[in-house]
Protein backbone atom coordinates (compact mmCIF):
# COMPACT_ATOMS: atom_id res chain seq x y z
CA UNK A 1 0.00 0.00 0.00
CA UNK A 2 1.17 3.46 -0.92
CA UNK A 3 1.92 5.79 2.45
CA UNK A 4 1.03 9.04 -0.34
CA UNK A 5 -2.28 9.40 1.53
CA UNK A 6 -3.38 11.00 -1.46
CA UNK A 7 -7.49 9.90 -2.22
CA UNK A 8 -9.99 11.14 -4.99
CA UNK A 9 -13.79 11.25 -3.37
CA UNK A 10 -16.15 11.68 -5.92
CA UNK A 11 -19.71 13.03 -5.33
CA UNK A 12 -17.67 14.52 -2.73
CA UNK A 13 -19.91 17.67 -1.84
CA UNK A 14 -22.96 16.76 -0.33
CA UNK A 15 -24.12 13.69 1.94
CA UNK A 16 -22.00 10.74 2.31
CA UNK A 17 -18.92 11.79 0.26
CA UNK A 18 -19.09 15.14 2.26
CA UNK A 19 -18.70 13.10 5.22
CA UNK A 20 -16.31 11.10 4.35
CA UNK A 21 -13.74 13.63 2.96
CA UNK A 22 -14.22 15.24 5.97
CA UNK A 23 -12.98 11.85 8.05
CA UNK A 24 -10.10 11.35 5.95
CA UNK A 25 -9.15 15.28 6.03
CA UNK A 26 -8.99 14.64 9.50
CA UNK A 27 -7.40 11.83 9.69
CA UNK A 28 -4.41 13.55 7.20
CA UNK A 29 -5.29 12.32 4.03
CA UNK A 30 -4.88 14.40 1.10
CA UNK A 31 -8.30 14.83 -0.16
CA UNK A 32 -9.40 15.87 -4.31
CA UNK A 33 -13.11 16.34 -3.73
CA UNK A 34 -14.84 16.00 -7.16
CA UNK A 35 -18.95 16.67 -7.87
CA UNK A 36 -20.89 17.46 -10.60
CA UNK A 37 -21.74 20.72 -8.33
CA UNK A 38 -18.52 22.42 -8.52
CA UNK A 39 -19.35 25.23 -6.62
CA UNK A 40 -19.89 22.51 -3.31
CA UNK A 41 -16.96 20.82 -3.97
CA UNK A 42 -15.03 24.17 -3.79
CA UNK A 43 -16.80 25.14 -0.72
CA UNK A 44 -15.53 22.51 1.24
CA UNK A 45 -12.50 22.59 -0.05
CA UNK A 46 -12.14 25.85 0.87
CA UNK A 47 -13.65 25.14 4.65
CA UNK A 48 -11.24 21.96 4.97
CA UNK A 49 -8.27 24.17 3.64
CA UNK A 50 -8.86 27.24 6.21
CA UNK A 51 -9.18 24.12 8.88
CA UNK A 52 -5.61 23.20 8.05
CA UNK A 53 -5.81 20.49 5.66
CA UNK A 54 -4.96 19.58 2.39
CA UNK A 55 -7.75 19.40 0.11
CA UNK A 56 -9.04 20.56 -3.47
CA UNK A 57 -12.42 21.00 -5.11
CA UNK A 58 -12.69 19.64 -8.95
CA UNK A 59 -16.21 20.21 -10.85
CA UNK A 60 -16.37 17.41 -12.78
CA UNK A 61 -19.07 14.83 -14.80
CA UNK A 62 -18.12 11.21 -13.63
CA UNK A 63 -19.94 9.52 -16.38
CA UNK A 64 -17.84 11.98 -19.06
CA UNK A 65 -14.54 9.54 -19.98
CA UNK A 66 -12.85 13.68 -20.50
CA UNK A 67 -14.18 14.94 -16.80
CA UNK A 68 -12.88 11.80 -14.71
CA UNK A 69 -9.57 11.79 -16.13
CA UNK A 70 -9.23 15.64 -16.03
CA UNK A 71 -9.61 14.51 -11.97
CA UNK A 72 -6.73 11.82 -11.84
CA UNK A 73 -4.17 14.67 -13.91
CA UNK A 74 -5.34 17.45 -10.93
CA UNK A 75 -5.28 14.91 -7.98
CA UNK A 76 -1.76 13.67 -8.58
CA UNK A 77 -0.32 16.88 -10.11
CA UNK A 78 -1.88 18.97 -6.95
CA UNK A 79 -1.54 16.75 -4.37
CA UNK A 80 1.08 13.80 -5.32
CA UNK A 81 0.61 9.96 -6.34
CA UNK A 82 -2.70 8.40 -5.73
CA UNK A 83 -3.23 5.70 -3.28
CA UNK A 84 -6.93 5.83 -2.75
CA UNK A 85 -9.97 6.43 -4.85
CA UNK A 86 -13.68 6.41 -3.82
CA UNK A 87 -16.48 6.09 -6.36
CA UNK A 88 -19.44 8.05 -4.91
CA UNK A 89 -21.29 10.38 -7.19
CA UNK A 90 -24.69 8.78 -7.93
CA UNK A 91 -28.10 9.86 -9.06
CA UNK A 92 -31.78 9.00 -8.96
CA UNK A 93 -34.67 8.77 -11.25
CA UNK A 94 -37.41 6.88 -9.56
CA UNK A 95 -40.40 5.24 -11.08
CA UNK A 96 -42.08 1.73 -11.25
CA UNK A 97 -40.89 -0.58 -14.25
CA UNK A 98 -44.20 -0.29 -16.26
CA UNK A 99 -43.88 3.80 -16.09
CA UNK A 100 -39.94 3.65 -16.38
CA UNK A 101 -38.38 6.27 -19.58
CA UNK A 102 -35.63 4.82 -21.46
CA UNK A 103 -33.71 8.15 -20.74
CA UNK A 104 -34.19 7.69 -16.94
CA UNK A 105 -32.36 3.99 -16.90
CA UNK A 106 -29.42 5.13 -19.11
CA UNK A 107 -28.87 8.39 -16.76
CA UNK A 108 -28.62 6.40 -14.25
CA UNK A 109 -26.65 3.39 -15.26
CA UNK A 110 -24.08 6.33 -16.98
CA UNK A 111 -23.57 8.15 -13.86
CA UNK A 112 -23.44 4.91 -11.12
CA UNK A 113 -21.65 1.75 -13.40
CA UNK A 114 -20.29 3.46 -16.22
CA UNK A 115 -18.95 6.34 -13.55
CA UNK A 116 -18.06 3.84 -11.12
CA UNK A 117 -16.18 2.30 -14.37
CA UNK A 118 -14.29 5.02 -15.10
CA UNK A 119 -13.41 5.65 -12.00
CA UNK A 120 -11.46 2.59 -11.37
CA UNK A 121 -10.17 2.28 -14.71
CA UNK A 122 -8.55 5.61 -13.90
CA UNK A 123 -7.32 5.17 -10.55
CA UNK A 124 -5.83 2.38 -11.57
CA UNK A 125 -4.07 3.42 -14.20
CA UNK A 126 -2.38 5.72 -12.25
CA UNK A 127 -1.70 3.15 -9.70
CA UNK A 128 -0.13 0.65 -11.57
CA UNK A 129 1.94 3.43 -13.43
CA UNK A 130 3.65 4.83 -10.13
CA UNK A 131 3.85 0.87 -8.75
CA UNK A 132 3.00 1.82 -5.09
CA UNK A 133 -0.54 0.04 -5.35
CA UNK A 134 -3.18 1.44 -3.70
CA UNK A 135 -6.94 1.05 -2.55
CA UNK A 136 -10.46 1.69 -5.03
CA UNK A 137 -13.83 1.84 -2.75
CA UNK A 138 -16.81 1.50 -4.99
CA UNK A 139 -20.04 2.61 -3.56
CA UNK A 140 -23.13 0.49 -4.19
CA UNK A 141 -26.13 -0.23 -2.15
CA UNK A 142 -28.20 -2.85 -0.57
CA UNK A 143 -30.62 -2.26 -3.43
CA UNK A 144 -27.93 -3.93 -5.81
CA UNK A 145 -27.61 -6.84 -3.17
CA UNK A 146 -31.40 -7.46 -2.81
CA UNK A 147 -33.19 -5.31 -5.61
CA UNK A 148 -35.72 -2.57 -4.50
CA UNK A 149 -39.44 -1.52 -5.66
CA UNK A 150 -39.68 1.92 -7.95
CA UNK A 151 -35.73 1.96 -8.62
CA UNK A 152 -35.07 -0.40 -10.74
CA UNK A 153 -32.45 1.74 -12.58
CA UNK A 154 -30.79 2.19 -9.70
CA UNK A 155 -30.91 -1.06 -8.35
CA UNK A 156 -29.52 -2.63 -11.76
CA UNK A 157 -26.57 0.08 -11.42
CA UNK A 158 -25.68 -0.85 -7.94
CA UNK A 159 -25.81 -4.47 -8.78
CA UNK A 160 -23.63 -3.73 -11.85
CA UNK A 161 -21.15 -1.94 -9.27
CA UNK A 162 -20.85 -4.68 -7.36
CA UNK A 163 -19.78 -7.60 -10.11
CA UNK A 164 -17.52 -4.80 -11.20
CA UNK A 165 -15.56 -4.59 -8.20
CA UNK A 166 -15.33 -8.24 -7.85
CA UNK A 167 -14.29 -8.47 -11.06
CA UNK A 168 -11.31 -5.12 -10.83
CA UNK A 169 -10.35 -6.74 -7.38
CA UNK A 170 -9.52 -10.22 -9.48
CA UNK A 171 -7.75 -8.19 -12.70
CA UNK A 172 -5.53 -5.65 -10.16
CA UNK A 173 -4.35 -7.85 -6.86
CA UNK A 174 -1.33 -8.85 -9.06
CA UNK A 175 -0.14 -4.89 -8.65
CA UNK A 176 -1.37 -4.92 -4.91
CA UNK A 177 -4.29 -3.18 -5.98
CA UNK A 178 -7.77 -3.99 -3.65
CA UNK A 179 -11.08 -2.98 -5.11
CA UNK A 180 -13.76 -3.12 -2.50
CA UNK A 181 -17.12 -2.57 -2.40
CA UNK A 182 -19.52 -0.52 0.86
CA UNK A 183 -23.35 -0.57 0.87
CA UNK A 184 -24.38 2.04 3.06
CA UNK A 185 -28.14 2.47 4.46
CA UNK A 186 -29.55 5.69 5.19
CA UNK A 187 -27.77 8.05 7.79
CA UNK A 188 -28.93 10.98 10.28
CA UNK A 189 -27.63 13.77 7.94
CA UNK A 190 -29.53 12.26 4.16
CA UNK A 191 -32.67 11.36 5.75
CA UNK A 192 -33.86 14.89 6.92
CA UNK A 193 -36.83 14.61 4.63
CA UNK A 194 -38.07 11.13 5.65
CA UNK A 195 -37.67 11.71 9.01
CA UNK A 196 -39.78 14.29 8.96
CA UNK A 197 -43.00 12.54 7.55
CA UNK A 198 -43.33 10.09 10.28
CA UNK A 199 -45.01 7.11 8.48
CA UNK A 200 -42.81 7.30 6.17
CA UNK A 201 -39.40 7.11 9.00
CA UNK A 202 -41.30 4.75 10.65
CA UNK A 203 -42.07 2.45 7.86
CA UNK A 204 -38.19 2.85 6.80
CA UNK A 205 -36.71 1.99 10.16
CA UNK A 206 -38.91 -0.83 10.47
CA UNK A 207 -36.98 -2.39 7.77
CA UNK A 208 -34.24 -1.75 10.07
CA UNK A 209 -32.45 -4.23 12.79
CA UNK A 210 -30.92 -1.79 14.89
CA UNK A 211 -33.98 0.61 14.23
CA UNK A 212 -32.60 4.05 14.08
CA UNK A 213 -30.54 5.52 11.27
CA UNK A 214 -26.62 5.49 11.09
CA UNK A 215 -24.55 8.48 12.49
CA UNK A 216 -21.82 9.98 10.10
CA UNK A 217 -18.65 8.53 11.83
CA UNK A 218 -20.78 4.73 11.46
CA UNK A 219 -20.69 5.55 7.69
CA UNK A 220 -16.99 6.98 7.17
CA UNK A 221 -15.09 5.06 9.80
CA UNK A 222 -15.58 2.08 7.30
CA UNK A 223 -14.32 4.06 3.77
CA UNK A 224 -11.11 4.93 6.16
CA UNK A 225 -10.70 1.74 7.19
CA UNK A 226 -10.92 0.05 3.98
CA UNK A 227 -8.34 2.57 2.52
CA UNK A 228 -6.00 1.75 5.89
CA UNK A 229 -3.37 -1.28 5.91
CA UNK A 230 -5.46 -2.50 8.68
CA UNK A 231 -7.75 -3.64 5.59
CA UNK A 232 -4.49 -5.39 3.51
CA UNK A 233 -5.73 -8.47 2.68
CA UNK A 234 -9.48 -7.47 2.02
CA UNK A 235 -10.50 -7.45 -1.79
CA UNK A 236 -13.26 -8.21 -3.78
CA UNK A 237 -15.58 -7.78 -0.78
CA UNK A 238 -18.80 -5.88 0.18
CA UNK A 239 -19.15 -4.22 3.42
CA UNK A 240 -22.97 -3.38 4.35
CA UNK A 241 -23.19 -0.71 6.68
CA UNK A 242 -26.91 -0.41 7.02
CA UNK A 243 -27.76 -1.75 10.61
CA UNK A 244 -28.79 -5.21 9.48
CA UNK A 245 -31.01 -3.88 6.41
CA UNK A 246 -29.53 -6.41 4.33
CA UNK A 247 -28.65 -9.72 5.48
CA UNK A 248 -26.65 -12.64 3.24
CA UNK A 249 -26.94 -16.53 5.16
Amino acid sequence: MSHSRVVVVTGGGDGIGAMVVRRLASEGWSVCVADIDETSATAIAADLTDRGHRVIGVGADVSCEADVERIGEVAETELGALSGWINNAGNTSPSMLLKMEVDAFDSVLAVHARGSFLGVREAARRMVRSESGGAIINVTSSAGLGGTVGQINYASAKGAIIAMTKSAAKELGRYNIRVNAVAPSASTEMTRTIMTNEKFAKTYLSRIALGRFAEADEMSATFSFLLSDDAGYMTGQVLSIDGGTYMVS
